[in-house]
């Protein structure tokens, strides 16, 4: 709309400065003597109070016909006053993306930006980053331009990722998953140096995670063994179906007694990160991943 309409006939305001009173002069400011019309932008308009939104909402009744509104809100309720009236005489676009489709947006975004990821890398980067999609779309944007045509991976995501929401364990599970030793030590040791958290608390909540995924594969062992398809157990086990496949095909990889024997060795550990071995805990760590990914029998 900028381009068609032109800056010299753009307003921008904003609703932290602009009261809805504000807004009305500035669409019905010379709007009959300009052929090309005018555009009005106001940000975050989620901020006026109720007397803002009437005086916008009477305008909306009888707009200007040659100015074009533009609302731009950072979150506004559907039902609420000043979403109904501009849906009256105009368009609600909703940019969102929900949570549990945000592995797939981002690989959309991959696609828009020229570039390729595979499933675990677009995981793994909502994993490290975070929800926040301004961030998401830089990170995005940066691996697209390293990738240079090539496919982004898993491991790439792991090493140029720049993690700023709850430092992720998916790569430890994952390579658990696989019972590949050396990637569950390098993972972790990648996680504790990336934490922003003390090196003990970072340690506690690996345990507790490993804990926690170790159990939804145990769960996801019995219903294989009943029968039940992965995407039939998601909604059960309350996971997305893409982790549900995940730990579908993880716990194949795992006899019974293995898993069980692991949940064991996780509570040795927690007990011993606590302060009942005289060993460093990060060796107490080490020792305990390599036993839950080979089998202490191996």
């Amino acid at each position: 709309m900028r381009d068609r309409i032109g800056e010299d006939s753009t307003e921008h305001l904003s609703a932290r400065d602009s009261s809805g009173e504000d807004v009305v002069a500035s669409c019905n400011a010379l709007g009959l003597f300009l052929g090309e019309g005018r555009l009005v932008i106001v940000d975050e308009p989620e901020r006026w109070k109720a007397a803002d939104v009437k005086a916008v909402v009477a305008y909306l009744a009888s707009p200007s016909p040659a100015t074009v509104l533009a609302l731009v809100a950072d979150e506004i309720k559907a039902d609420s006053p000043l979403a109904k009236a501009v849906a009256k005489v105009g368009q609600v676009l909703s940019y969102e993306a929900p949570k549990r489709k945000l592995p797939e947006w981002v690989g959309e975004q991959f696609g828009r930006a020229g570039a390729k990821a595979d499933a675990d890398a677009c995981r793994a980067l909502v994993d490290i980053v975070g929800d926040d999609l301004d961030e998401l779309t830089s990170e995005i944007d940066k691996l697209a331009t390293w990738a240079g045509g090539d496919t982004v991976t898993l491991r790439n995501v792991e090493q140029l990722a720049a993690g700023r929401a709850e430092t992720s364990i998916f790569s430890l599970t994952d390579a658990w998953g696989r019972r590949d030793v050396g990637a569950v030590l390098r993972s972790a040791e990648e996680i504790m140096e990336r934490s922003h958290r003390p090196r003990s608390g970072e340690l506690m909540r690996i345990i507790a995670s490993l804990v926690n995924h170790v159990g939804r594969v145990r769960r996801c062992q019995k219903l294989a063994d009943e029968g039940v398809r992965p995407r039939d157990a998601a909604p059960r086990l309350k996971m997305h179906p893409y982790a549900a496949e995940k730990a579908f095909a993880q716990a194949a990889n795992f006899s019974a007694e293995e898993l069980g024997d692991a949940l064991v060795r996780l509570a040795e550990l927690d007990a011993a990160a606590k302060g009942g071995s005289r060993l460093p805990a990060d060796l107490e760590l080490e020792r305990a991943l390599v036993d839950v990914t080979r089998g202490r029998a191996a």
